[in-house]
């Protein structure tokens, strides 16, 4: 699946010069994390997360850095975090270096961004314009409305060719497992390192369009 098929396309968006305060409220009515910031151009410049309305002055939750790491500061960096504290504009407290993706860009790869840089979600842009925004949530419904595809017949060498795959995705030691395929059927044998990786040979198998059934007779060492 990709960006396209879960994204969000109704979007609420934010300009520079919007109030955080409407930023805030926008965020608790909508129930969500984060809103697009666009400038009258209606190119993206930024986004306002939860995260960046969170050390604020009106909450009283500003940071209270140690004199050291005042003393370390230069005079620019304290001006940016006070900026982001007391400024009542989007501009103010926005992220700027906004990571985004493209309509086809795979699932497995967003999942990825979404874990390595700590964020909630991305925004989709195409031909330069925002045209969605895949969160977490929207990653859950791919998972809630997937469907492993029913009445798909494959040929028994080709099936036993993707279980094989599967199978060594999952990290299995091949050259102890034996795949049978017989119309559709298949069947596993050998000894594999623990519980779990019999279970991930399950759910490999299962996984797989065009198994009618599976009888898995693999046994673990421990």
């Amino acid at each position: 699946m990709q960006a396209k098929d879960v994204m969000t396309t109704t979007i609420l968006t934010v300009t520079p010069d919007t109030d955080v305060g409407e930023i805030a409220r926008t965020l608790l009515d909508a129930h969500i994390s984060a809103v697009p910031v666009i400038d009258g151009a209606g190119n993206l410049i930024g986004i306002v997360s939860e995260g960046d309305l969170i050390h604020r002055a009106e909450a009283e939750t500003r940071r209270r850095p140690s004199w050291w790491l005042r003393l370390l500061a230069t005079p620019e960096e304290s001006s940016e975090r006070y900026l982001r504290e007391f400024g009542r504009r989007a501009r103010d407290v926005m992220t700027r270096d906004v990571i985004t993706v493209g309509p086809d860009t795979p699932l497995t790869e967003i999942a990825a961004m979404l874990e390595k840089f700590h964020i909630k979600r991305v925004p989709v842009m195409e031909h330069g314009k925002l045209v969605g925004i895949v969160s977490r949530a929207n990653l859950l419904r791919g998972v809630a409305t997937w469907q492993k595809p029913s009445g798909v017949r494959i040929e028994d060498s080709s099936l036993r060719g993707l279980l094989l795959q599967a199978l060594g995705e999952a990290d299995l030691p091949m050259h102890l497992v034996n795949v049978t395929v017989t119309d559709g059927a298949v069947e596993l044998w050998g000894v594999v390192e623990s519980e779990v990786q019999v279970e991930a040979a399950r759910a490999a198998v299962e996984a797989t369009a065009g198994v009618l059934r599976l009888d898995n007779h693999l046994i673990h060492r421990n």
